[in-house]
């Protein structure tokens, strides 16, 4: 019985150093596996819309169908002729069929209305050539001359819009900038923590942001790219 007892305790003993072996073996690569440092990179760039979309929305009143279609159609007219003569090419010109409000139909009370009729009319513009269509901007008091007062939407679907759709060439140029900013951020970390920069173990680019630079003047945008890199650190 002392003999076997003898023969366990030298067995768990041997099992107890193995497993201590194995242990210190396993701390030393969880230690090593976290030698490294996690950054972010930056880079903006401001940039020009490429293009614009300019809705002209007007409103016209009336109690015979017939003579409003005919009054929209004759300030479609008018305002096509000003784009045009602004040098707005047919391509650029986009025109809606018109919506129509029956507003005797869709009352709720016995209030007399002056007009049954209100129709809303929008033409759209869209166009790379941000200059010409802002320079019409400024022109639309001839409209107004014309009797067709133009509604400006300042939110919604009817809102101006500037685009900038030319990302793919702006786009490596700004992640190689982002990479660079965190790549000297890492070296910066591993000198003060006397260590030397190894490769990259992971790299991840976040997603490209494009916004408008100031709410006065939405045709110039902001480009923003983060990129997030791990490092190896080592000795």
């Amino acid at each position: 019985m002392k003999k076997e007892n003898i023969i366990s305790a030298a067995i768990l003993g041997i099992a107890l150093v193995i497993c201590g072996f194995a242990l210190r073996s396993g701390i030393i690569s969880v230690s090593d596996s976290h030698r490294q440092v996690s950054v972010k990179g930056l880079a903006e760039k401001e940039v020009k819309a490429d293009k614009v979309t300019w809705p002209l929305i007007y409103k016209e009143i009336g109690n015979d169908p017939t003579a409003l279609y005919g009054q929209l159609a004759a300030k479609n007219a008018s305002i096509v002729a000003f784009l045009k003569q602004g040098g707005i090419t047919d391509a650029e010109i986009s025109i809606n069929p018109p919506s129509v409000e029956d507003r005797q139909a869709d009352s709720y009370s016995n209030e007399t209305v002056s007009y049954r009729y209100k129709a809303t009319s929008v033409i759209t513009v869209t166009s790379s050539d941000i200059d010409k269509v802002r320079q019409l901007m400024t022109q639309q008091t001839e409209l107004l001359k014309q009797g067709i007062p133009i509604v400006i939407a300042e939110y919604g679907d009817n809102a101006v819009s500037y685009d900038f759709t030319s990302l793919n060439e702006v786009k490596p140029a700004l992640v190689e900038e982002a990479t660079k900013n965190a790549r000297t951020t890492a070296e910066k970390f591993a000198a003060d923590s006397q260590s030397k920069l190894g490769k990259i173990l992971q790299a991840h680019q976040g997603q490209i942001e494009i916004e408008d630079r100031d709410a006065t003047t939405p045709y110039i945008k902001n480009v923003r790219v983060v990129v997030s890199m791990d490092y190896q650190l080592k000795d």
